[in-house]
């Protein structure tokens, strides 16, 4: 059985080490390199890799960002390659990750291939590795992590973070993230939002607002006990939710 491989690094000579040492390596086929996140991203939706050399430093989208932005059904086998990054080491060492510290021989690359072997025999699914299903939930629970939204076009792959945003509203099936000027579309639920987003300093002001309450200026009383919500960009969103408990979450930030 041949394994298709893809190298992800944005050093040329990177990735010409590892192209040099896959020669060596007898039922390996490579079928792309990549020097950016987000090109990385398209491959492995293109190609559907076995294997998937990823360097952790990368421009647009670390290592990291690039499998958060693939599905778990696309998830290859994952050699991560680093330099010095030991922030990263740590996570890899405790979530039994493998990866290449860089400069590293070719008898460890070669480990690290055979062990990639290994994986791949044990499970006919490789977006079912419990290690790497298991590094990306110890990276996301991180403090310095956060939640982040992702958003995803054809040209480009956006992170999002909470405090980048003004509000989002309910669209349909999706929900309109609203960002100074930009607005950003993606599939999600109002609920699930609520629940990510609620510790980061958003409130549900109403059915189809979410709003980042850093952002608000001032309430506007609009008679009969009903306010709306003015934001410090100047827009006006209509709140149904008990003053009490906009003013009780206002006072915690």
């Amino acid at each position: 059985m041949t394994l298709r491989a893809i190298i992800a690094d944005d050093e040329p000579l990177a990735r010409e080490r590892v192209r040099m040492f896959l020669a060596d390596e007898p039922g390996l086929e490579l079928v792309a390199e990549c020097a950016e996140g987000a090109a990385t991203v398209r491959a492995v939706e293109q190609h559907r890799p076995d294997l998937l050399f990823l360097d952790v430093q990368m421009p647009r989208l670390d290592g990291f960002e690039v499998l958060e932005a693939l599905p778990t059904e696309a998830l290859p086998v994952v050699i991560f390659t680093t330099a010095h990054d030991q922030h990263a080491i740590r996570a890899f060492e405790v979530n039994a990750v493998d990866y290449l510290l860089k400069p590293y021989t070719q008898d460890r690359f070669k480990q690290a291939v055979q062990r990639a072997r290994r994986q791949l025999q044990a499970r006919p699914h490789p977006g079912g590795d419990p290690a790497l299903q298991a590094l990306l939930a110890h990276l996301r629970a991180s403090p310095d992590s956060g939640p982040r939204l992702l958003v995803k076009s054809p040209d480009r792959i956006l992170f999002l973070k909470p405090q980048e945003l003004d509000y989002i509203a309910a669209d349909g099936n999706y929900v309109q993230l609203h960002a100074g000027k930009e607005h950003y579309m993606i599939r999600e639920t109002m609920a699930a939002l609520e629940e990510r987003l609620g510790p980061a300093g958003f409130l549900r002001i109403s059915r189809s607002t979410l709003v980042n309450l850093g952002r608000i200026r001032e309430l506007k009383p609009l008679g009969a006990g009903e306010y709306c919500v003015l934001l410090q960009n100047g827009t006006r969103l209509a709140m149904t939710c008990p003053l009490r408990e906009l003013q009780e979450r206002l006072g915690r930030i």
